[in-house]
């Protein structure tokens, strides 16, 4: 299992670029093949940007590479040089972590990462769409997920099935970490 903070580390926003220069793809092209803006792509390889994991997919697949390998950790002494040197410009309340309980799961249309999410952290004007669909399951305290119109306030052992396609956020409200298993289904 592997686990990263997409928006505290860098270490994601790194693996990408390594793998698109690799591939000698330009961001622009990237952002073609994504669907994603280049901008938005440019902030999460300078570790400036959050990539929710509908983006971190849409990444692996234009980079064909599974997933997993973007969210590789660093060796310890590699995550502190970089923490020293990222400037702070969002709360450690807004960083979600991921957890990939699917590695090497490329060819596949299934994938699981346990989500865990800050108290009180809401990311404002952060709304996901994907292609697929999604199912969460509430581990630990409580989420708020908006799909489309409807709102869904889930408590542990709640869970929520959803088509993806549909734009949809989520927050934490409750004054404890949330820890949630979140299943992607891409076709």
């Amino acid at each position: 299992m592997r686990k990263t903070s997409t928006t505290k580390s860098g270490t994601l926003g790194r693996a990408i670029r390594s793998r698109r220069e690799k591939m000698k793809i330009g961001i622009e092209e990237l952002a073609a093949k994504t669907g994603l803006a280049g901008a938005h792509i440019s902030d999460i390889e300078e570790g400036r940007g959050f990539a929710p994991v509908g983006d971190i997919l849409k990444i692996a697949r234009a980079l064909t590479i599974d997933p997993g390998e973007l969210l590789k950790k660093k060796p310890v002494a590699d995550r502190d040089r970089e923490k020293s040197r990222i400037q702070d410009f969002k709360s450690r309340e807004q960083a979600y972590e991921y957890e990939v309980l699917t590695p090497d799961a490329m060819k596949r249309h299934l994938r699981s990462f346990r989500v865990t999410i800050p108290p009180r952290s809401d990311l404002p004007g952060q709304r996901y769409q994907h292609e697929g669909e999604e199912f969460v399951y509430v581990l630990k305290g409580e989420v708020v997920i908006q799909v489309g119109h409807r709102s869904h306030h889930l408590k542990k052992d709640d869970t929520l099935h959803y088509d993806s396609n549909i734009r949809h956020s989520l927050r934490n409200p409750g004054g404890a970490k949330t820890v949630l298993i979140v299943t992607l289904f891409t076709p």
